[in-house]
């Protein structure tokens, strides 16, 4: 099954569409790191021949949900792992976890999570993408945002002037409510994940954000299928490059 999964990431990055003109960075799971694309180690394909920063995932899913939200569960072998990043040239990392309920005491325990070991991601000289997702279905999303902000705001005071890290969050209901995020010192890029939205909203939300930019997996891939001959592919997914690439820059 791994193989399939493998041999598709692998036309999406070795399509025509898929280059620097657009895409800045893309995340690569631990089975694709250590895979090969063009017959090149996949990191290395990314930007020796795409141009594309190589980022890894390293958290191992999500815990059983607990006071509303989803903890990550533990990574064990961290330290190796990033160690092995580090020789296959990956750039930076990114790491999940969920937030299902405006819960002041749940969405510090989910950043400060991150932020821990954030900091270990770090000490390897790799750029950590810190992702408390917000449950986009939620009936109280807008005060979870509110919270959340809050939250990142007062963890970032921790991160040593001369880092940086990256967060990937939730499109929020507010335009610009991350703003101050995208302004801060310590943050080197604020990107947004689609999360369960369909390309259309996801990117007229995107447009909203100013200095913003998509960081699409379900959204950038709708439309494409294993089926399409090479044509059909690469006109699907060039399409969805520019889409989400416009609503990236349009503020």
């Amino acid at each position: 099954m791994f193989d399939l999964v493998h041999d598709m990431r692998a036309r999406i990055v070795q399509s025509t569409a898929f280059s620097t003109d657009h895409i800045v960075g893309a995340i690569l799971f631990e089975q694709t790191m250590d895979r090969l694309i063009g017959g090149q180690p996949a990191a290395d394909y990314l930007w020796q021949n795409r141009g594309v920063v190589p980022f890894l995932k390293v958290d191992k899913g999500l815990a059983a949900k607990a006071g509303g939200m989803s903890l990550m569960k533990p990574i064990d072998g961290l330290d190796a792992l990033l160690q092995r990043a580090v020789e296959a040239n990956i750039f930076g990392t990114k790491m999940r976890s969920l937030i299902e309920s405006a819960s002041k005491s749940g969405i510090e325990a989910v950043v400060a999570q991150q932020f821990e070991v954030a900091k270990k991601i770090l000490e390897h000289g790799l750029v950590p993408i810190i992702e408390p997702e917000i449950n986009i279905a939620i009936a109280d999303k807008a005060a979870a945002e509110d919270l959340l902000l809050q939250t990142i705001t007062r963890h970032l005071e921790a991160v040593p002037a001369d880092q940086k890290i990256m967060l990937k969050l939730t499109l929020p209901d507010t335009a610009n409510h991350y703003a101050p995020l995208v302004a801060h010192d310590s943050v080197l890029r604020v990107v947004a994940l689609s999360g369960g939205y369909d390309r259309k909203t996801a990117t007229q939300r995107l447009a909203q954000n100013t200095g913003v930019i998509a960081s699409f997996s379900r959204a950038l891939t709708e439309g494409l299928s294993a089926q399409q001959n090479d044509s059909a592919f690469d006109a699907a997914l060039g399409q969805a490059v520019l889409d989400i690439y416009h609503a990236s820059v349009a503020g």
